[in-house]
Formats: C-alpha cells, structure tokens, sequence
C-alpha cells in the first residue's frame, strides 16, 4: 500500500504559478505510476497529467497541455505538478493518486489517492 498527500495549493492570480507535491509513504513508490486529478464544483473528477513508475513517460489533458508540468523524484518519493499560466478555469480540488498498473488516463485506473489541496485562481 502507499499513502499520499499533496501540498502547495493556495490562492493565485490569473497568469501566476503553483507547484502541487504529492508525497507518498512506502518504500516501493517507484512502482506505481501517478497521477492528478482535479473536481471544480459541481463538476467530475477529471484527469490532469500522469507520471510513469520510471518518470520516462508523461500524459497530459488537452486542457493543460503547454502549461504544466509533471516530474517525479522517486528518491524523496514525491511527484510534483508545476503550473504556469494558471486561469479561473483551473480553479479545483487537485488530487494525486497512485497506480500500480502503469500510467493511466481514468480515476478507476487508480488505486490510492489523496485528500487533496485546493486551488483557486482569481481573476
């Protein structure tokens, strides 16, 4: 099992910038894949962008393309989601979560999540 929690979120400006960590517990957390998600509300859970087990590979939602970043550091077990250009629109809860059955596009894909930091981005 792995446990995550996020951290960094907070209030920014329109064309300002976060980063999100997602720290995880475990000694094998090189063997899951990971991924954020985010829930405005009223709205689904919605993926973001999603790591590899190795880093080697990255996916990302069309809407965030150009603008943030995933990485991972799996010697400090942590993943990190760098976001630039933030809008109103990516006003949400961002949620990462873990997978051991490689990167993955959709939440049922994912096994262990956080509970989230939330992120408002004023205009």
């Amino acid at each position: 099992q792995v446990q995550l929690e996020e951290s960094g979120g907070g209030l920014v400006q329109t064309g300002g910038s976060l980063r999100l960590s997602c720290a995880a517990s475990g000694r094998t957390f090189s063997s899951y894949a990971v991924g954020w998600f985010r829930q405005a509300p009223g709205k689904e859970r919605e993926f973001v962008a999603g790591i590899s087990r190795n880093g080697g590979s990255t996916r990302y939602a069309d809407s965030v393309k150009g603008r943030f970043t995933i990485s991972r550091a799996n010697a400090r077990n942590t993943v990190y989601l760098q976001m630039n250009s933030l809008k109103p629109e990516d006003t949400a809860v961002y949620y990462c979560a873990a997978t051991q059955r490689g990167l993955g596009l959709v939440r049922s894909e994912y096994d262990y999540w956080g509970q989230g930091t939330q992120v408002t981005v004023s205009s």
